[in-house]
């Protein structure tokens, strides 16, 4: 049955002999594939065009495919990368799995195993992306690590969430996986609080689940205050600290002690509020202010 996505395959091999042979067998089964000689074709190549699953042969000369997969990973990790080569002793073969590899098939090459690991992996990377996708969609802050600690998987938000925190740490990741494998030896019932970073980092254990942990990071979400009001409402500073008491619940009253003022200058600040926001009545204008304050 062939390919009807045509998913985009990057292979990589110094021989030009393997290169026309595979894509020959791949374009028959309708994929797209891309060729490169090197490794750092391949990385060229992975930044323009993000392929959905990379052919690379482990011996070749200047970058080998094991140092060249850990690139490709660095920028692609759901990407599967399946592993060509000619060795097949146990210490390349983990070798290539350390690196990142996903799967391995042993030269010469078969064209129709090829097209059956491409087939079960390229569908299991887009099963992985999709539930991933969806965990990112619910709002879940979830990322999963191995024993060691070392990242698997996170959702895009996650990502973004450490990036934001770790600011001149550039791996970020290797930093937090030293302190998540002493975590998950000790008690994991205690959530995990971390100060590595310019902000505190708190993660907690979900569960685990074929020898992976499943984690997630709680997300800190800085009080927003009158200022936030002001910002994003056509309102003067004093009608915004007005505004923001108002939506705490407090009376006129109340207010005008916290503010300093007197009631009846309370009450003239949100006339002026109910014009400028188009409403009539402090539940209206409270409504509007809880909802930017709660975004």
């Amino acid at each position: 049955m062939k390919n009807k996505m045509g998913d985009v395959v990057l292979v990589v091999d110094d021989s030009p002999e393997s290169l026309g042979m595979l894509n020959v067998a791949l374009n028959l089964q309708g994929y797209t594939a891309l060729v490169a000689l090197n490794g750092l074709q391949a990385i060229a190549i992975s930044e323009k065009v993000e392929p959905d699953v990379i052919l690379l042969d482990a011996i070749m000369p200047e970058m080998d495919g094991f140092e060249t997969c850990k690139r490709l990973k660095q920028n692609l990790p759901h990407v599967p990368i399946i592993f060509m080569t000619g060795l097949t002793d146990v210490e390349n073969v983990v070798k290539g799995f350390e690196a990142g590899g996903t799967d391995y098939v042993t030269k010469p090459i078969s064209p129709d195993e090829v097209i059956a690991r491409i087939k079960t992996h390229v569908q299991a990377a887009k099963m992985a992306l999709s539930a991933q996708d969806a965990l990112d969609y619910a709002g879940k802050n979830v990322f999963c690590v191995n024993d060691k600690g070392r990242l698997s998987w996170a959702t895009p938000h996650v990502h973004e969430m450490i990036e934001d925190v770790a600011k001149k740490d550039e791996t970020p990741w290797l930093t937090l996986s030293n302190h998540i494998s002493t975590w998950l030896k000790d008690d994991t019932s205690i959530n995990l609080k971390l100060h590595c970073f310019s902000e505190p980092v708190e993660i907690i254990f979900e569960r685990e689940q074929e020898e992976l942990f499943l984690l997630r990071i709680i997300e800190n979400k800085l009080a927003k205050t009158a200022e936030d009001l002001k910002d994003k409402l056509p309102i003067t500073k004093r009608e915004s600290e007005v505004l923001y008491w108002v939506s705490n619940g407090k009376t006129s009253w109340e207010i005008a002690q916290i503010l300093e003022m007197s009631p009846r200058t309370v009450n003239k600040h949100l006339e002026q509020v109910y014009k400028k926001l188009g409403v009539d009545n402090r539940t209206s204008a409270a409504a509007i202010s809880i909802r930017i304050l709660e975004a």
